[in-house]
């Protein structure tokens, strides 16, 4: 029976057995910057070390991640925090997925992100995967596209409803509702961020996906699959990653509103260089001189140069959403 793209991902990704639930976790089957290099986890130490001189050097300074995977990312920061800061730091992860058990036993593993964050809260690539409906322009405007979970067969649907209608006219440009064109409705990922950022008190909220803007949205939207690092048919029974690029204006509108305060987006290359990642190539004399410290050099270079590159890692985006303190005090430029 069809479903709606919305329904049927939901139930793919986060039913009892959906593919973030069970099984090995995403590093498996993609990789992200956490996974790529210890140097992201890195660079948001210096962008977590402005957050806390921001707040003052509170005691506990919460870190959330929401969408944590098997909290790699959180395992990276306990790990290179100087003792002082990790003495302070409450680590928390927030995942569907039961606790693996080789996590360590200060950082906290719960289903939803807790209330009264004081400190940082981190999203990367969560909102990609936070279930959306697809839609289809004909001549009449847009309708829903409807999908069979067990083969991924498409079939037309009825008319968008209000809701979704108000987004695509205020986000999606018109000039992309040629019939034939299809559209991800983001209202989801913007009531989701929102969210997400009304559990700081006081802070920075960070986003780190891949997305668009209106001045560039694809216009036959960008619903794919992933499995053991290849991109496949986007059949949602659970077997594969579902996901869609993310329609980061209107997800920063959002979660300007829910903090009152503006926001900063801009691509990872430039977030990263103005956390202190270049990733130049080490000077050849080093060659000669320390040969092992060049190989070493090299090879955070390069590491570096992967998170940056702007056709990989590097042309993510990263949403900065400071929270009840001096936006020039913690976002990075």
């Amino acid at each position: 029976m069809p479903h709606s793209w919305r329904n049927a991902m939901s139930a793919a990704l986060y039913g009892p057995d959906g593919f973030f639930v069970t099984g090995a976790g995403p590093a498996a089957h993609f990789r992200t910057s956490v996974h790529a290099s210890p140097a992201f986890g890195l660079a948001l130490l210096r962008l977590l070390d402005r957050v806390d001189a921001a707040l003052g050097h509170p005691d506990p300074l919460d870190v959330v991640d929401v969408g944590a995977g098997r909290g790699e990312l959180l395992t990276t920061l306990a790990g290179h925090a100087t003792p002082e800061l990790r003495r302070r730091l409450r680590l928390t992860a927030v995942e569907l997925a039961p606790r693996p058990g080789t996590l360590p036993v200060g950082i906290e593993w719960r289903a939803t992100p807790p209330a009264g964050v004081t400190g940082l809260l981190l999203a990367t690539e969560w909102l990609d995967n936070v279930p959306l409906d697809v839609v289809e322009a004909d001549q009449d405007g847009w309708r829903q596209v409807l999908v069979d979970p067990a083969t991924g067969t498409e079939s037309p649907g009825g008319p968008v409803d209000p809701a979704g209608a108000d987004w695509l006219a205020t986000w999606w440009p018109t000039e992309s509702t040629v019939p034939g064109s299809r559209a991800e409705v983001g209202l989801p990922r913007d009531a989701a961020w929102a969210d997400a950022v009304a559990t700081v008190d006081r802070g920075l909220a960070l986003c780190v996906d891949y997305g668009h803007l209106a001045t560039n949205r694809p216009p036959d939207g960008s619903l794919t699959g992933f499995l053991a690092g290849r991109q496949v048919p986007p059949v949602p029974d659970g077997s594969c990653d579902i996901t869609a690029h993310v329609a980061m204006d209107a997800v920063a509108a959002a979660g300007s509103s829910a903090a009152g305060l503006p926001y900063t987006l801009l691509p990872q290359r430039d977030a990263l260089r103005a956390l202190g990642l270049h990733g130049g190539r080490p000077p050849l004399a080093l060659a000669s001189t320390d040969p092992a410290a060049y190989v070493r050099a090299l090879a955070a270079a390069s590491a570096v140069g992967e998170l940056t590159d702007p056709a990989g890692l590097g042309g993510h985006w990263w949403l900065l959403q400071p929270v009840g303190v001096d936006p020039t005090a913690v976002v990075a430029r």
